[in-house]
This record gives structure tokens, C-alpha cells and sequence, in this order.
């Protein structure tokens, strides 16, 4: 299982959130590229950059994401917002590893599979869940639908994997939803990767124990809950 630090953009800075909540920031760094150069040092082998601002619909740190590709060191799998055809090619083309899609994958399933069967393995669904409801729009909005039964629609697509964040346990450092997590493995055909709480070396292990391909991690390594030399080096890959 490989760590992946999360990046996550608004107004031009990196930020952590409690809960999901944009109201309720805990983190603020002010230059992404030296956080982003912060981790590659301490060795982790991708990121995950998403820019928040896209995701509602309030702006775009698009220009800055381009200039955190470029001068990457390691694959970024990259999204938030992404609800076009073209913000997939741009991403792809200003070169991240892989394109995350969420709310506009969720809400129009003929666009995902189209998008998908032309960039196979390209793309990652994010899936963000809060009590097994799945939500898009940044959180705004709950969808009536349990995530298996997504997990279940999805499975005929060429996807790159999945990505399950545990809204209701984002940003609280207390632990991760270990049995959300492990059904969504069971359930899916392509690898799964999960977020929200990941707090300490066991949630990592646990995670890996049931099978999960990587966890993206945030708060706990923006406030030293985790050491990055040690997540990096038991879990680079």
C-alpha cells in the first residue's frame, strides 16, 4: 500500500479542513509548491492535489496546479472541480499521473463511461461518503444512493481506481471507517483508495491488512500526528 500526502488548494494556499467543513480550516500554508517539494523530500512517492475552490465552484487554482505539475518530481493524481472534458485533457496534458473526478462522474454516468473508455485507467473516482451516503459538490449535497451500490454500477468501467473518503471522519484525527473501507474493497473490482481520519501506523496497517491499494493522508501529517519519514518509509509504495 503506498501513503500519498494530500494537497489541497484554496485561494492559492494549502489547507486542511475539519469535517468536511469549509468553514471550519485548521491548516493554512501559504506557498503549495514548497509543501508539495516538502514531502517529495521526505520521500513519498505520489501526491494528491485537489483544488478545493474548483470542487464549489468558487474559483480556480488552476494556473498554480500546471505550475505543481510541472515541477513534480513524482507522479499527482489531480482533480477537484474537474466536470469538463477539457479540464480532464488539460490536467493529462500538464501532466498528472491521474485525473480525479467526482461529482459530475457521479451525477452523469454516460459522460464517466465515455471520459473513461477514452482515457482507460486514467481516471479516478472519487466517492465522497458520509454514513455510507455518497456526496458531491464539495460536500454540499448528499446523493440517495448507498456507495456499493456505485462501487457495484461503476465495476464495467476501465477505470484507474477509487477513491472513498470518509467525510464524517475528515480532518478529526480519530481514526479511519475501517468497515466502510473494507466493504468497498470486497465490492470492487479495481483498486481502492481511501482518505478521512487516517491518524496513526495502525489505521495505516489496518487499511493495508484489508486491502486497500493507498491512503491519502492530510491532517495528521500537517500537525505531526504522523511522522512523514516513517509513513514514507514503510508505506513508499
Amino acid at each position: 500500500m503506498i501513503a500519498v500526502p494530500a494537497v489541497d488548494l484554496r485561494d492559492g494556499a494549502c489547507v486542511q479542513l475539519v469535517g468536511g467543513s469549509y468553514a471550519n480550516e485548521r491548516v493554512r500554508l501559504g506557498n503549495p509548491i514548497d509543501v508539495m517539494r516538502s514531502w517529495e523530500h521526505y520521500g513519498f512517492r505520489r501526491l494528491h492535489l485537489v483544488d478545493l475552490d474548483a470542487a464549489t465552484g468558487h474559483g480556480s487554482n488552476f494556473p498554480l496546479i500546471r505550475d505543481m505539475l510541472a515541477e513534480s518530481n513524482v507522479p499527482v493524481q489531480a482533480g477537484g472541480g474537474v466536470r469538463t472534458d477539457e479540464r480532464v485533457e488539460d490536467l493529462l496534458a500538464a501532466g498528472a499521473a491521474g485525473v480525479i473526478v467526482g461529482t459530475r462522474a457521479l451525477e452523469d454516468r454516460d459522460w464517466l463511461a465515455e471520459l473513461a473508455h477514452r482515457h482507460p485507467h486514467e481516471l479516478i473516482v472519487a466517492c465522497d461518503v458520509r454514513e455510507r451516503r455518497v456526496t458531491t459538490r464539495g460536500w454540499a449535497h448528499t446523493l440517495p444512493v448507498d456507495i456499493l451500490d456505485v462501487v457495484e454500477e461503476l465495476s464495467s468501467l476501465p477505470l484507474g481506481g477509487l477513491l472513498v473518503t470518509a467525510v464524517h471522519k475528515e480532518g478529526q484525527l480519530a481514526g479511519t471507517d475501517l468497515p466502510l473501507m473494507e466493504d468497498v474493497v470486497e465490492a470492487s473490482s479495481f483498486p481502492v483508495y481511501a482518505s478521512g481520519g487516517v491518524t496513526s501506523m495502525q489505521d495505516l496497517r489496518a487499511l493495508e491488512y484489508r486491502g486497500l491499494a493507498g491512503a491519502v493522508i492530510g491532517m495528521a501529517l500537517y500537525t505531526g500526528a504522523l511522522d512523514p519519514v516513517v509513513v514514507a518509509g514503510e508505506f513508499g509504495e
